[in-house]
């Protein structure tokens, strides 16, 4: 059972160290800004908007199936982005990525879900499996600064190869899941992604008469779901837990991935500091991700996750304002540490059991959502009231998403 939780942990490790391991390597990809946000966004756009999709084919398809084949795809994916020759086609293979990234989080969930009926054994599975998983997402700054100087920045994805061989051993023995009969329901789908894509570029490039097509394609979907057979069914929204999870989920990733891209443009422009000198400020952000998410699940199956979610998001306003100093990356490592697990065990526990897949790729697509935006947003505010103001507006958000999950779990 160890075994196969840690192959499963290992399965999202590679999607989160995908997230961030290219951060302190965009200078080396392109020296154009626009260039640099999308080689970030390509990624978490596609795993974003299609992990809805993910959560619905894992429940309708059967966990096992769609997490090996999320896997394979990865690690092959992840080779032909290292063969990349131009900035354009490494931003279409890193979309690719993501739609591939996005096929092992729901059904990693499910799959934990089976193994771990029982509800204080499952929590401390998900500290498990946050813990490795969080680890990839900031411990990719500090591996990507090493590789990008050794090696080159093609290293930073041929990484991810035999960890993906790796996975795929430990999680061999994954139990099987019973798919269900039903359609993948495409208008939902597009909607979605059309919503998603074209509210980021509008950030991106500042074409803000792009959020009107936003605004209606998110308009479509809201009225799309409340069919019988809808990807993301509107009962699952009767339960204010399921509902404050997904909105703090956007804000914690939201917080946290955008901090991560100013802060890398203000080490390496400002402060000068080469790639691996980066990756290492960012350490002490690493490390309280490397065993607290294990503490926190504990700590959720002992007095329930309301109390450490509120705690974590504290923990990340007050880190945000002082970002710059190591304590302030080490209160934010230790507020995303507590904050994570906590809205993982908090959704899927609201949702039934059949719906889990659903639920985890509810729940993730609203995190990437946040992540994508934080990177567009936080850096438009960089350029243009500097770092200062950044941090403030960042912490404000963190603080709104404690108070979200405060009244959402009582």
């Amino acid at each position: 059972m160890a075994r196969l939780l840690i192959g499963l942990s290992l399965g999202y490790f590679l999607v989160m160290l995908d997230t961030t391991i290219v951060t302190v390597a965009l200078p080396a990809l392109s020296p154009d800004l626009p260039d640099q946000q999308w080689i970030a966004n390509g990624y978490t756009l596609t795993f974003a908007a299609f992990l809805l999709t993910a959560g619905a084919w894992s429940d309708r398809f059967g966990a096992r199936r769609t997490f090996f084949t999320g896997l394979i795809s990865f690690g092959a994916l992840s080779l032909f982005s290292a063969l990349s020759f131009s900035v354009p086609s490494l931003i279409a293979l890193r979309a690719l990525l993501g739609v591939a990234g996005a096929l092992l989080v729901p059904s990693s969930l499910s799959l934990i879900a089976a193994a771990y009926p029982a509800p204080a054994a499952r929590a401390k599975a998900m500290g498990v499996w946050a813990a490795l998983s969080g680890t990839g997402l900031v411990a990719g700054p500090l591996l990507g600064g090493v590789l990008t100087e050794t090696f080159g920045w093609r290293s930073i994805f041929v990484v991810n190869v035999p960890v993906a061989l790796v996975a795929l051993f430990l999680s061999r023995s994954a139990p099987f899941t019973p798919s269900k009969p039903g359609r993948t329901d495409i208008l939902g789908q597009a909607s979605a992604v059309i919503a998603l894509s074209t509210l980021t570029y509008a950030l991106v490039e500042h074409a803000y008469w792009l959020l009107l097509l936003s605004t209606a394609a998110a308009v479509v979907f809201v009225i799309s779901q409340r069919r019988p057979d809808a990807m993301l069914p509107s009962r699952l929204f009767t339960s204010r837990r399921f509902t404050g999870g997904l909105a703090a989920g956007a804000i914690v990733n939201f917080g946290l991935s955008g901090v991560l891209f100013v802060l890398s443009l203000y080490f390496q422009g400002s402060r000068g500091y080469s790639p691996s000198s980066t990756g290492l400020a960012f350490l002490p952000l690493t490390i309280p991700t490397a065993f607290n998410p294990i503490f926190t699940g504990r700590l959720v199956a002992r007095i329930g996750p309301g109390i450490p979610a509120v705690s974590g998001f504290a923990l990340m306003c007050v880190g945000t304002l002082s970002a710059t100093s190591p304590v302030g990356l080490a209160l934010l490592g230790f507020g995303v540490s507590l904050a994570i697990p906590s809205l993982l065990t908090a959704v899927v526990g609201a949702t039934p059991a059949e719906l889990a897949g659903t639920a985890g790729g509810a729940l993730n697509a609203s995190r990437q959502t946040g992540a994508a935006l934080g990177v567009a947003i936080l850096g438009a505010l960089l350029t243009s009231t500097g770092l200062t103001t950044t941090l403030v507006s960042a912490a404000a958000l963190l603080a709104a998403g404690g108070l979200i999950v405060a009244v959402s779990a009582r």
